[in-house]
């Protein structure tokens, strides 16, 4: 894996209606991947990633998206990470002197730029492997930290053999922040949620965590807090140990997009 109900029935999140920017296509080298991100977003979101591999990096690993637009980025052949949305962020003096910066996906440093710092729950995360085994780019959706923003990960080739999991579209196609129990919510000021975390993060405990006595596939399983986001996202990992509907394979560029 690459990190990675009590509710029946879910109220569908509202469309979207966004008219997008055109994509200037960035020159990627022999080899490497183009990554385009797009901002579906009735409201700016500001990307992140996390190289979690000594190399290759990432050239840049942040800044702003505005509503309706895209960005192209070119990822180098074996790069492995995570790219993410951050959401109501504010890079004044208060907030880089207090370290936080963004209400959602906050990395922790104050600034536009993320550096090497990760994400903060809750945040909906793009994985990457590219040029694994055989070659192949492995890719997934991870909820294991919760919940913030809809992604869709959209591969450009197609798949020759037509199996469920290759060049295929995992997709958060729901608000689960509709869903979302009150222990998991993560609200602003005013009281509106705007984010769910997974019952590790809310709660900490082993059995949510897959950690401790439960740290192997047999001995740590879905929750109920786990479902909720399965039942959202069937193609997420929704836990440490669901992988076997939720890893994808394919190669070549990807766009991922933003609700």
């Amino acid at each position: 894996m690459v990190y990675f109900s009590q509710i029946v029935a879910y109220l569908l999140a509202s469309a979207y209606t966004v008219s997008l920017a055109p994509v200037e296509l960035a020159e990627t080298a022999p080899g490497s991947h183009a990554i385009t991100f797009v901002n579906r977003c009735t409201h700016n979101i500001w990307l992140a990633a996390l190289t979690t591999t000594s190399e290759p990096s990432l050239p840049a690993n942040g800044g702003l998206l505005p509503a309706g637009n895209s960005h192209v980025l070119s990822v180098e052949a074996g790069w492995q990470g995570r790219f993410w949305g951050r959401t109501d962020c504010n890079f004044g003096a208060k907030n880089t002197t207090s370290n936080t910066a963004c209400l959602t996906g906050d990395c922790g440093s104050g600034q536009e730029y993320c550096g090497k710092a990760t994400g903060q729950p809750p945040a909906s995360l793009a994985e990457f492997k590219f040029n694994g085994h055989s070659n192949l780019d492995f890719y997934d959706i991870s909820l294991v930290d919760g919940y913030n923003l809809p992604i869709t990960i959209q591969p450009h080739s197609k798949s020759e053999n037509g199996t469920a999991y290759t060049c295929t579209s995992p997709s958060i196609k729901n608000d689960i922040n509709l869903v979302c129990p009150p222990e998991l919510q993560k609200k602003d000021s005013t009281g509106r949620v705007i984010g769910c975390n997974s019952g590790c993060v809310a709660l900490g405990t082993p059995e949510l965590c897959c950690s401790g006595a439960h740290s192997t596939p047999q001995t740590c399983g879905p929750s109920s807090y786990s479902k909720i986001f399965k039942d959202a996202c069937p193609d997420c990992y929704s836990y440490a140990y669901d992988d076997s509907s939720s890893t994808f394979t394919c190669s070549g560029d990807y766009t991922i997009q933003f609700c």
